[in-house]
């Protein structure tokens, strides 16, 4: 199977910045850390001559040798379990799970051993492994291929979960994620491999931080992986009606940075969570509720969520009734009591 596109890897100098897309940022990526680090090695399934199901790892095996991209069976328990080992003895070890929901196979080995062993041995042994996983719909893709697990990553003590939603994001996030000396779960939004945008190489990002993508006065959008662009666009959109809106990337869903969201959900009093995953029980769910924990007093309405719905994943000719959309982000943005609307 292959989803690559012809033009996945596109770069174009400007200055001391390149255009690129998400998909050769992730790669440029891999490539340095491969290239700085002699204990990174990068292996999964397909990965090798293939170059990734998406190519994300195009051009790496031929580059550094299979020694460093290599391989691996269809098992993913065992690609896990490998990294495991690996990790315990001193490599930095990058897999990837070809899609979100083939990931499940080794949920077990992620949760009983990969985020366990560090708090097991009192912190004598690290576990330096990233676990790539792309998520998330907008590709057309049918059951298993399109699914939102950040939810169970992020609900298990001892995993750093991350998601970039941009090019810039893409590189510096799993620059960051490959030197952390403890396991990260790097979710790649499937439908942004082909987003472009700058990157400096030079710029680094630190886990656990939010960024603001756009600023505002009235209200707050909270969102993170693909749906900060629907977001920026959904504030486009609103600023034409007169609402200027903030948008805060939350980039980070564990650990999770409070301060920078509760900062801006106090600066606008209003806030409207967007994820595509199913809303119940959902890292929306979490995050609507620190908001109103941390920011009751200074709310003018309720936080509200535009998600996914609770139903498996629709198939392709219905996914887009399935994920959020502009006119649902602004239906709901128009629900937080405004008095000069009455």
């Amino acid at each position: 199977m292959t989803i690559a596109q012809d033009d996945t890897h596109t770069e174009a100098e400007t200055g001391t910045k390149t255009t690129m897309t998400m998909a050769a940022a992730l790669n440029r990526a891999l490539a340095d850390a491969i290239e700085s680090d002699p204990d990174v090695v990068v292996f999964g399934e397909d990965v090798g001559a293939l170059g990734g199901v998406f190519r994300i790892t195009d051009g790496l095996t031929a580059r550094f040798g299979e020694e460093r991209c290599f391989d691996t069976p269809l098992a993913e328990s065992g690609i896990i379990g490998t990294a495991i080992g690996m990790a315990m003895n001193g490599l930095h070890s990058v897999v990837e799970m070809q899609f979100d929901a083939f990931a499940l196979p080794a949920f077990e080995q992620v949760v009983s051993h990969v985020a366990k062993l560090g708090n097991r041995t009192r912190g004598g042994m690290r576990m330096p492994l990233v676990i790539r996983i792309p998520f998330g719909g907008g590709i057309g893709g049918v059951e298993h291929h399109c699914d939102s697990s950040e939810a169970y990553y992020a609900h298990t003590p001892g995993l750093t979960v991350v998601s970039p939603s941009t090019p810039q994001d893409a590189y510096s996030l799993l620059r960051a994620a490959i030197a952390s000396p403890d396991p990260v779960i790097f979710l790649e939004p499937k439908k942004l491999y082909w987003a472009k945008g700058e990157v400096d190489t030079s710029i680094t990002a630190e886990l656990g931080t939010a960024r603001i993508a756009r600023e505002g006065t009235d209200v707050t959008l909270l969102a993170y992986g693909a749906s900060v662009p629907l977001a920026l666009e959904a504030a486009e959109v609103a600023a034409a009606e007169g609402r200027s809106v903030q948008v805060v990337d939350v980039r980070s869903l564990s650990p999770f940075d409070d301060a920078t969201v509760t900062a801006a959900v106090k600066s606008t009093g209003r806030a409207v969570v967007i994820a595509e995953a199913p809303g119940y029980v959902s890292v929306a769910s979490e995050i609507q509720a620190r908001v109103f924990e941390r920011c009751f007093e200074y709310l003018a309405a309720p936080v509200r969520r535009v998600t996914g719905f609770d139903t498996p994943y629709a198939p392709p000719k219905l996914e887009h009734w399935y994920l959020p959309d502009v006119d649902r982000v602004l239906d709901a943005i128009d629900t937080l009591h405004w008095e000069d609307d009455a």
